[in-house]
């Protein structure tokens, strides 16, 4: 699969936080959000192990009981079932693997392409 840059395809799962799937395969998902500053995404957990990488901005970021301060250039990796949750401090941007590949975001993606 390869992709082109396009400035569109955005989806908005809170108010604030806006993501697209950005490339995919057998067994991974590769997508970007894009993060509003003083926007909260909640506590939750899926069965997808995440491995992240910041671009730009800033995040408290808290993966299961530990709290970090994320700044552009750092890395995360949360396993598959472990319970996750960020506060953005500063407008930003990071890229996400996931895997094995998030059926929901490809359902979404399709649905964009048909429209």
């Amino acid at each position: 699969m390869f992709t082109h840059s396009d400035p569109g395809g955005y989806r908005e799962p809170l108010p604030g936080i806006t993501y697209k799937t950005l490339a995919h395969g057998t067994r991974t998902l590769f997508a970007e959000f894009h993060l509003e500053k003083g926007r909260i995404l909640p506590r939750h957990s899926h069965p997808h192990e995440q491995t992240g990488y910041l671009v730009s901005g800033s995040m408290r970021l808290t993966i299961g009981k530990e709290t970090f301060e994320a700044r552009p250039g750092d890395c995360w990796c949360i396993e598959g079932g472990v319970e996750h949750e960020a506060l953005i401090l500063d407008d930003s941007v990071a890229i996400e693997v996931f895997s094995p590949v998030r059926e929901d975001y490809l359902r979404e993606l399709r649905r964009g392409s048909a429209s």
